[in-house]
């Protein structure tokens, strides 16, 4: 019993040590490496901040078990088996937090300048989508086209004749005043690092539109996925 005992707490240890190690990587301008500070300065991480309460408990039994240490092998504190299994499942999330790709919207429906707008309406009707990257005819990002930017445009030529409108083409409702914000990651890009992108945005008071996921990042490939603040907020309800 003792063994297992010893056992338990070395487990809850390299555990407890793992998380840290993964916390001190991800978590950006904490005022130290101490396991709380980091968990407290992380919180920005709807992760991170899931687990908050089982981090702090973790912590607490950790430094129960390390500053009231005996001798090598024994400690005062020992975790119990459940306690033992969830931090090491808690390690093993946070050693391998989820890929962006997993909590955005896809598939990504995207035009062209060159299109028509009926083309999007088509797809507004059929999938409910309400954000429209937009290339130009070098293949490239150009800008975000939203719903809210078509109803205004729709509303704006209520008058005009359907046929006219039949052939509107996407670039005509381009607006300079509507230029949203959007950067890009490649599809190996977490969670975590996309939550770090919305918070420096947030910092500098700008507003981000929506973070798009392609292959390697580059504005110049299709996407594979996009992500608001919703898809963001959607995740950690979820969690």
């Amino acid at each position: 019993m003792a063994v297992e005992s010893m056992n338990r707490s070395e487990r809850f240890e390299t555990a407890f040590n793992r998380i840290h190690k993964a916390l001190l990587k991800t978590v950006r301008g904490a005022r130290s490496d101490k396991f709380t500070d980091l968990v407290y300065k992380g919180k920005s991480h709807g992760f991170i901040r899931y687990y908050e309460p089982d981090l702090c408990q973790f912590a607490k039994l950790r430094n129960a078990m390390v500053h009231e240490k005996i001798d090598q092998d024994y400690y005062i504190a020992e975790p119990h088996k459940d306690i033992v299994e969830k931090i090491e499942s808690i390690a093993d999330e946070f050693e391998k937090p989820p890929l962006a790709l997993t909590i955005s919207t896809k598939p990504v429906y995207f035009f062209y300048e060159s299109d028509q707008l009926k083309d999007v309406l088509d797809i507004i009707k059929k999938q409910s989508h309400s954000t429209f990257p937009i290339y130009n005819a070098k293949e490239e990002y150009s800008w975000l086209l939203t719903a809210s930017e078509i109803v205004k445009y729709l509303a704006d030529h209520f008058d005009e004749d359907k046929r006219e409108l039949n052939r509107v083409k996407i670039r005509e409702l381009y607006s300079t005043k509507h230029k949203r914000n959007i950067t890009f990651v490649s599809q190996n890009a977490t969670v975590f690092e996309v939550e770090d992108i919305y918070e420096e945005y947030q910092k500098k008071n700008r507003k981000l539109s929506g973070v798009l996921i392609t292959r390697s990042g580059d504005p110049g490939e299709k996407p594979n996925g996009i992500i608001t603040s919703w898809d963001l907020l959607e995740a950690e309800i979820s969690e």
